[in-house]
């Protein structure tokens, strides 16, 4: 049985490509759909035995999906790979579900917790829950975001900074 959060969603399947079975990729995550890449289809796990398109539309054709019907019926189904074999990342940057649940604060004051990273145009951002308060956007930027440590489920903010008062929990 597998432990909630060993599988991080690389993509979805789209709809068929062609008749070998390749498929588009919908809001895929490109670094983790190479050539070779092992990832959980349904119940079943597949490696990747092509990829073409680009970086923001891809195209891949799985080892064992080899025609079109084969590649509908998959459609609509997440693409997973295991959280534990991610490629690293360079220093300062964190998948997504290593920062979702983490604690916000601006020093002492809690801000929230972080429901998701959202890609925004001009770069990423923290959706945080300020439970009954309305959602704070926080930008990946080195101004709003003091520290993040992950090891400790926290990540340090300047309020200020986002032009916001520091809201404070009713006990």
């Amino acid at each position: 049985m597998d432990l909630p959060g060993s599988w991080i969603s690389a993509g979805r399947v789209g709809r068929p490509h062609g008749l070998d079975g390749s498929f588009r990729v919908t809001a895929p995550k490109p670094a983790l759909l190479e050539e070779g890449a092992e990832l959980r289809v349904g119940q079943q796990t597949m490696s990747v035995r092509r990829r073409a398109g680009t970086e923001r539309a891809p195209i891949l054709a799985l080892n064992g999906v080899d025609d079109r019907d084969a590649a509908s019926a998959l459609r609509g189904l997440d693409l997973l790979v295991v959280a534990c074999e991610l490629p690293p990342l360079p220093e300062d940057e964190w998948w997504a579900h290593e920062l979702q649940g983490c604690i916000v604060s601006d020093g002492d004051v809690e801000v929230g917790r972080v429901v998701r990273l959202i890609e925004l145009p001009s770069c990423e951002a923290l959706e945080v829950s300020r439970g009954e308060g309305p959602s704070l956007l926080i930008p990946m930027v080195k101004d709003a975001i003091r520290r993040i440590d992950v090891e400790r489920e926290r990540i340090d903010v300047d309020l200020a900074f986002l032009g916001e008062e520091p809201y404070r929990r009713r006990a």
